[in-house]
């Protein structure tokens, strides 16, 4: 009876510490669902929004990056600050009483409720988009004029469904095509208006000549864990350290190309702190 209690006790032990792997693995680009409950009040949400919006007005930006914390700053890997990011556009849309009016329409990448190893591409609005964040808190990156240009151009034209890929990955390579997460896919889209081009395999190479991802700071071990447990982790699509896209870098890719008006960091006082 005590070796069995000792056996139980073991089996335990071990399945907690799984679980807390897993979590710290997940929580590199947790918060890429569209549906999550309010962390804050209704109005502290609205209120927000149209603030980031106003920035972003302000600022003369017509289509920008945006991206929210969707995890307490504490739970998220070195060199991460964000849990989602997508693509804002300034665009005519249509209100609840039939009229239109003009304000940003964001332009996401969420993974499938139910299926979350699978992704779909889901249009909503900035109280849509921040009313499961952790903090109150946005990530705005202004692209240069003409990048804003082919960011709509190609959200016109339909580039940003033809770069999506459906397979799902938390920490998605971004130099292969085999998996995609929200901000890899908004990565693809820039590369996309970018280069003039949908021809995956093109985009790919040179994201692999020009950008540099985010070394995700986790033991191989951890990684492969969370990969028999979570149906969105896995390493299949990496070969050696692991790395993935981030907010950050494509902030820093963009400055280093001459791409950027600006990076920031909006808070809810209503500051703008430079990201990079």
């Amino acid at each position: 009876m005590r070796d069995f209690n000792l056996f139980t006790t073991a089996k335990y032990a071990i399945f907690a510490l799984s679980l807390m792997i897993i979590a710290s693995i997940t929580t590199a680009h947790a918060g890429s669902t569209q549906i999550a409950e309010p962390k804050h009040s209704v109005k502290e949400i609205t209120t927000f929004a149209k603030q980031v919006e106003k920035y972003a007005a302000k600022q003369g930006a017509r289509a920008f990056i945006i991206a929210r914390m969707g995890r307490p700053k504490k739970d998220l890997p070195k060199g991460i600050s964000f849990t989602h990011t997508a693509i804002a556009v300034y665009s005519d849309i249509q209100l609840g009483n039939g009229k239109t009016a003009r304000g940003y329409a964001i332009h996401n990448l969420y993974q499938n409720e139910g299926q979350l190893d699978t992704s779909s591409l889901v249009i909503d609005y900035p109280t849509d988009f921040f009313w499961g964040a952790e903090e109150l808190k946005a990530g705005i990156i202004i692209p240069s004029q003409e990048l804003q240009h082919r960011l709509i151009e190609a959200i016109t034209s339909g580039t940003h469904r033809t770069v999506h890929n459906s397979n799902y990955s938390v920490i998605a390579n971004p130099f292969n095509s085999q998996f995609q997460n929200c901000t890899e896919h908004t990565l693809d889209v820039i590369n996309a208006s970018i280069y003039q081009t949908t021809n995956i395999k093109r985009l790919k190479r040179n994201a692999k000549s020009y950008f540099q991802p985010q070394r995700v700071q986790t033991s191989r071990f951890k990684l492969m864990l969370g990969s028999a447990f979570m149906d969105d982790v896995t390493t299949k699509d990496h070969d050696g350290k692991v790395y993935t896209t981030t907010f950050t870098t494509i902030a820093k890719y963009l400055k280093k190309n001459q791409l950027m008006q600006s990076s920031v960091v909006f808070n809810q006082q209503g500051n703008a702190i430079k990201l990079i």
